[in-house]
């Protein structure tokens, strides 16, 4: 445990500041603890009918207090908190504003000296609070929270406000939760202890992130690897329009908070989601069911109505989610159950729901290629009670049931559905997101549950390091260069010509010089000495590298950098000015497993491009592993190395060819 016992299960709790002026806070907070079944106690010294101190409260209930919800203003909180901790509290719940994030760091260093003295844990400060609702236990400025339901779901949320609403989204899709936190200011209890808390919490079948900034990154990525391999993580990460300040490499420039946060989230197992819609869909229905590890899982689709299923399959297919074609002998026995005219090979279509429902699922579940299922019905209370027809089936294949209808009769067959096990969707977009999360997670346990085998031993000179050299790098990995000749005259440059043959990539060679081409440094396609002599004279008298031309293909940019939040990090996105224009990337920590770096390029909006496009060449996605790897274990066995980028890395017929190569110094 991790000293939140006292926070999530007290055995008492006081508010600190409580009122009975029913506007302040104290006295809003007191309304929402009403409800706790344990010892409550109302303090606020200045009012003679309430406890005077955390200690006289302890004395006259004969009960200890271990939570004190402290709502007082900023100035005075660091002394609330002391005197609850020497009356015995192990912890507080500081509401109140006003501190570091409004220009007054004074007084959240006051608390955070409390902590250090008396060793009580502090939730916030500036925070609306927290819910456990299997306790009644509403530790929030929103009463109406009561009414969250208890279930399955751990919500942890940078910001109070998206705790309650994710909170209230969840109960109205008909998920409860187990506990529910907004860290405010984080202190103290920041997010890595509640997700250790969680992972012990045998109430919490699954987990939702809300992520605003990372201050701790290898703290956080371990505490999601944990949980993650016990219960499914959804994070939904704020700031997709981040770009943070531009490092000297497009490296540097590409992985921005976001993006990298994202990365090694996932690469830590959690579901990513891009809103807080899809979160709900996402969590809720992996808090009620989760696939074993599976590198491919391919689903089912069952839809009592054509539109509706169009919308699914082509949602599902959208996120790159399998559906594969049904066996001969699934096909016979629907072709027995259905009408001729129903489409049956998957998705299948059974026109209305009718009796016989319930089978027609259960022979889609039982087809060997389907590991998941997806139902879409409306509800027809008058032709068939889903949740009846659908009860037997609980324990065969996995299964999610998207309702359509009134409101009404949507919560009469979610209730029954659920009751069953069925997590349960009101849409085809939210079946989609649910079925997206499901599939997602078993990917990424699959491939965490392979052995990430040792890194690429890696010897990197002393620099600065010009094109050549940094090639030459690349050269010991492993890592195939073109033919070249660093050339310091211009006798030494035409007979490199003579030697390599043309046509020929002639570039200023210069440490100094990260970004050629924005210089006129490069000149591409030199044939004839002619063609090199005037090359050379628009140089001008400086070293350059003669270069065989490489064949045409598919240009990448794969760099790594060290990430102030989370160390060394590795991306791959489509090469040259496109990467920058689209911001088409993936982002991983380093180390990583070749499975989670060949899984990177699937990420790209342009992944098509790299499966023989139009003819053009199809990537080895492990020969791209085998470089990113490498790629990263420059910067864990060169601490003086801060970037390394090769950009682009083309992908040609015979394979990938770095093109261009640079290595940033962490001085320069």
């Amino acid at each position: 445990m991790n000293g939140l016992d006292g926070l999530f299960t007290p055995r008492g709790v006081a508010v600190i500041g409580a009122s009975r002026n029913p506007a302040k806070l104290g006295a809003v907070m007191a309304r929402s603890l009403s409800t706790y079944d344990g010892p409550l106690a109302l303090v606020n010294s200045r009012d003679s009918q309430l406890h005077g101190s955390v200690a006289e409260a302890v004395d006259v209930l004969g009960a200890p207090i271990d939570l004190a919800v402290v709502c007082v203003p900023a100035p005075a909180s660091a002394d609330a908190v002391a005197e609850a901790a020497k009356a015995g509290a192990s912890a507080a719940l500081v509401c109140a504003g006003g501190f570091a994030e409004a220009g007054h760091p004074e007084y959240q260093d006051a608390l955070a000296e409390v902590v250090d003295r008396y060793g009580i844990r502090v939730l916030g400060p500036n925070t609306s609070g927290f819910l456990v609702p299997s306790l009644k236990l509403t530790a929030s400025f929103v009463p109406s929270a009561a009414t969250v339901p208890s279930g399955g779901v751990g919500v942890v949320a940078a910001s109070g406000g998206v705790n309650h609403a994710l909170s209230f989204l969840l109960a109205e899709a008909g998920y409860g939760v187990s506990v529910a936190v907004g860290l405010g200011n984080a202190v103290d209890v920041d997010m890595v202890d509640v997700l250790d808390y969680l992972l012990d919490d045998p109430a919490t079948t699954a987990v939702a992130l809300h992520i605003e900034s990372v201050a701790h990154g290898s703290r956080l990525v371990h505490a999601v690897a944990r949980l993650s391999a016990v219960k499914p993580v959804v994070a939904l990460v704020v700031g997709r329009n981040d770009v943070g300040e531009f490092a000297q490499s497009h490296t540097g420039a590409l992985a921005t908070s976001w993006r990298t946060t994202r990365g090694v989230l996932r690469q830590a197992g959690a579901v990513l989601v891009d809103d807080e819609r899809q979160l709900v869909d996402a969590v809720g229905a992996l808090s009620m069911t989760r696939l074993a590890p599976s590198a491919d899982p391919g689903v089912g689709v069952v839809t009592a109505q054509a539109g509706p299923g169009l919308l699914l399959l082509d949602g599902l297919r959208d996120s790159g989610v399998r559906v594969p074609v049904l066996s001969n002998a699934a096909r016979a026995r629907l072709g027995e159950l259905l009408p001729p005219m129903t489409y049956q090979a998957n998705p299948v279509d059974t026109g209305r729901p009718a009796p016989g429902f319930g089978e027609v699922v259960s022979v889609v579940g039982d087809d060997p290629a389907v590991d998941l299922v997806a139902v879409y019905a409306l509800s027809e209370p008058d032709s068939l009670d889903l949740a009846a027809e659908l009860s037997p089936l609980a324990r065969c294949t996995p299964t999610v049931v998207a309702v359509g209808g009134s409101t009404a009769d949507v919560v009469a067959v979610r209730s029954g559905l659920n009751s069953h096990g069925y997590p349960v969707a009101t849409s085809p977009t939210a079946l989609t997101h649910a079925i997206r999360a499901l599939v997602e997670d078993a990917r990424l346990s699959f491939r965490s549950s392979g052995d990430p085998g040792p890194m690429p031993s890696v010897v990197v000179p002393p620099g600065p390091w010009d094109e050549h050299q940094a090639k030459s790098v690349l050269d010991t990995l492993g890592i195939v260069t073109p033919r070249r000749v660093p050339c310091g005259s211009p006798d030494e440059a035409h007979a490199a010509l003579d030697s390599l043959g043309g046509p020929v990539a002639v570039k200023i060679l210069d440490a100094a010089v990260l970004h050629k081409t924005e210089i006129g440094g490069v000149h591409l396609g030199v044939r004839t000495h002619d063609d090199l002599t005037e090359a050379l004279a628009a140089l001008g008298d400086r070293r350059v590298l003669v270069e065989a031309m490489a064949p045409p293909g598919v240009d990448l940019i794969v760099g790594a950098r060290r990430d102030p939040v989370f160390g060394p990090v590795v991306l791959v996105g489509l090469g040259g000015t496109t990467a920058e224009a689209l911001t088409d990337v993936a982002v991983r920590a380093a180390p990583l497993s070749v499975a989670e770096a060949a899984a990177m390029p699937d990420e790209l909006l342009g992944r098509a491009l790299l499966h023989g496009w139009r003819g053009g060449p199809v990537l080895d996605a492990v020969e791209l592993a085998q470089v990113v790897r490498a790629l990263g274990a420059v910067l864990l066995a060169a601490p003086e190395v801060d970037e390394i980028e090769i950009n682009p890395l083309r992908l040609t017929r015979d394979g990938l060819v770095a093109l261009d190569a640079v290595i940033v110094s962490k001085e320069q």
